[in-house]
């Protein structure tokens, strides 16, 4: 079994937990803030299903220039999960290519030609690929805590769901 293997199982399950509540993003609250320096919740649900792909993407190069940041509205529910599944897929499709050595091996990235970071491929795989998303993921869920959603279970029962994901 490759060391990739349990990421891609692991990224996968995770996977499943952001789709759920990713399916409870209300469109009738996109360009809602719940402050005004935060993302506004359908910008911060495109990015959580954008990211994954994107990010994934560049952890096969070994080095990656840093550009602008694209501030990205959704339009709707659809499209969110849309612009995930086929993130997920490319995540899976792009981390399943890597070998053991590429994952030990250095992976850089860069902004005007300035290192911001350089460490192993398997460790911006886990911070950035991995945990990013869980972050994000876990910001969301306070969004629509706020916004009266029910929750789904993430890593177990939730105050409105009684079960375990």
């Amino acid at each position: 079994m490759a060391i990739i293997d349990s990421v891609v199982m692991e990224l996968d399950q995770e996977a499943k937990t952001t789709r759920r509540l990713l399916e409870r993003v209300p469109e009738d609250k996109l360009s809602w803030m719940p402050h005004p320096k935060s993302m506004s919740l359908g910008r911060l649900a495109l990015h959580i299903a954008g990211s994954q792909g994107f990010l994934a993407g560049i952890a096969a190069l070994d080095t990656f220039e840093l550009g602008a940041i694209p501030e990205v509205e959704a339009k709707s529910r659809k499209e969110i999960l849309d612009t995930f599944d086929q993130s997920v897929a490319n995540a899976k499709q792009s981390l399943g290519k890597l070998t053991d050595a590429q994952l030990i091996s250095t992976w850089t990235m860069t902004k005007g030609g300035k290192v911001l970071m350089s460490m192993p491929r398997i460790g911006f795989i886990r911070a950035i690929v991995m945990n990013h998303q869980i972050h994000h993921r876990g910001q969301l869920s306070v969004y629509l805590r706020m916004l009266d959603v029910p929750l789904p279970s993430i890593y177990g029962p939730s105050a409105d769901e009684n079960t375990f994901a």
